[in-house]
């Protein structure tokens, strides 16, 4: 075990000479493996975002959420346009009416939602989502206060002008003062800041959460027609009463609408487990690719060091025949060509993951992407295998050469 330790500080030394000897064919050589390790990095942090953020959106949603609309979320298969085009509206009696046809629904709320602009003094948010809401929004979207308060249920009776405003918002019109109490104007009509959301980020990575304002719905419907639009959210205690809730919900609507049992429903039943069954889909083809090319990237990056490994043995076959002259074992001359072969790899593998921080920091300004220490670990475990799998065979040759034969080599 000493001697192979003493190998191992030896061969390191040898290797880090040789290189040092010859580093713009080094320099040149790793450059192979920083392609690779970067595309291998770079491609591990987005899938890594896109987990985390997926995860996050479905939190953001409600995972035990059902939303009852008009319209169905438009994953896969067959999309019936016109049928559902001519189905009829949601409407705000639902609300209470599913209270009391389901039970064990912890919250329904209904919501309706445009894009719009909202103006504070000098100041404006363009494209700004107002959401117009029942009280017990909140608790079914799962979003919390963090200045000020919601509005209540007799707020809304009464269509009373009151804003709660994402912090996105409220940095664009309030970025040196307190937004509470002040009046801000959302389409020509007055409307007094009651309430500051929680930061909620982006979902999916790609749209702003806290690019909102909420008001009561029935304020909501003085500036915006109520009579299409609206959504109805049924939350349950936990997912697992979300699939018996789910047929509750069904029942309850058809109820509802008066449907007779041979009549198919006309509303659509949503909840966040259709985006986890699109998204599985979408992550094994983006696995698929970003393994197929960040491997075909390590793999010209691990012939380009095999090359220089070839070429090093060829140019070193009289040093190896002295070796072997004096002592030296074949399992010795092959460990220090080995050596050679992962010290090239590591060194190239740290300057990829040095690119790839920056990297990962260009990519979540445009999209969503997360490094973490196992990806750095995975980075330099994977260096150290290319170095041994791509440098075994010039090391082998190296080992098996004839010391008489390597001393005539000129």
């Amino acid at each position: 075990m000493k001697k192979l330790y003493i190998s191992l500080v030896e061969g390191s030394k040898i290797a880090m000479s040789a290189l040092w000897a010859n580093k713009v064919r080094a320099l040149l050589t790793t450059t192979c493996i920083v392609i690779g390790i970067v595309s291998v990095t770079a491609m591990n942090t987005i899938t890594d975002g896109v987990d985390r953020s997926f995860e996050e959106s479905m939190d953001m949603l409600g995972r035990n959420v059902v939303f009852v609309e008009k319209w169905p979320w438009g994953f896969g298969g067959e999309y019936k346009w016109w049928e559902y085009r001519n189905r009829r509206e949601m409407q705000l009696e639902y609300v209470d009416q599913l209270r009391e046809l389901v039970p064990s629904a912890s919250a329904v709320s209904a919501s309706a939602s445009r894009g719009t602009a909202i103006r504070f003094q000098d100041r404006s948010a363009d494209n700004v989502q107002l959401n117009g809401a029942t009280a017990s929004y909140f608790e079914t979207a799962g979003l919390n206060i963090a200045e000020g308060r919601a509005f209540t249920g007799e707020e809304k009776q009464r269509a009373a002008k009151v804003v709660i405003l994402g912090n996105s918002v409220a940095e664009v019109l309030f970025p040196n003062s307190d937004p509470l109490n002040k009046q801000v104007r959302i389409r020509g009509q007055r409307f007094n800041v009651i309430g500051l959301l929680e930061e909620q980020g982006n979902f999916l990575g790609l749209e702003d959460g806290d690019n909102r304002m909420i008001v009561p719905i029935s304020a909501y419907g003085t500036i915006y027609d109520l009579r299409w639009g609206i959504q109805i959210s049924v939350q349950f205690p936990d997912e697992e009463t979300l699939q018996e809730g789910e047929y509750e919900v069904i029942g309850a609507m058809r109820l509802i609408r008066g449907l007779d049992p041979m009549e198919d429903d006309d509303f659509a039943i949503n909840q966040a487990a259709l985006f986890e069954q699109e998204f599985q889909g979408m992550k094994v083809a983006i696995y698929g690719i970003g393994i197929f090319l960040t491997g075909l990237a390590l793999f010209v990056g691990g012939i380009g060091v095999m090359n220089i490994m070839f070429v090093s043995v060829k140019e070193r076959t009289k040093e190896i025949g002295i070796r072997k002259a004096v002592g030296a074992k074949s399992w010795e001359i092959q460990l220090q060509f080995l050596m050679e072969s992962i010290v090239i790899c590591i060194f190239g593998g740290v300057i990829g993951v040095i690119l790839s921080i920056g990297i990962t920091e260009l990519i979540n300004q445009i999209f969503v992407a997360y490094m973490d220490w196992t990806t750095v670990l995975n980075a330099i475990l994977l260096c150290t295998f290319i170095g041994l799998l791509f440098g075994y065979l010039p090391s082998r040759r190296a080992a098996k050469s004839d010391p008489i034969e390597s001393l005539r080599y000129e």
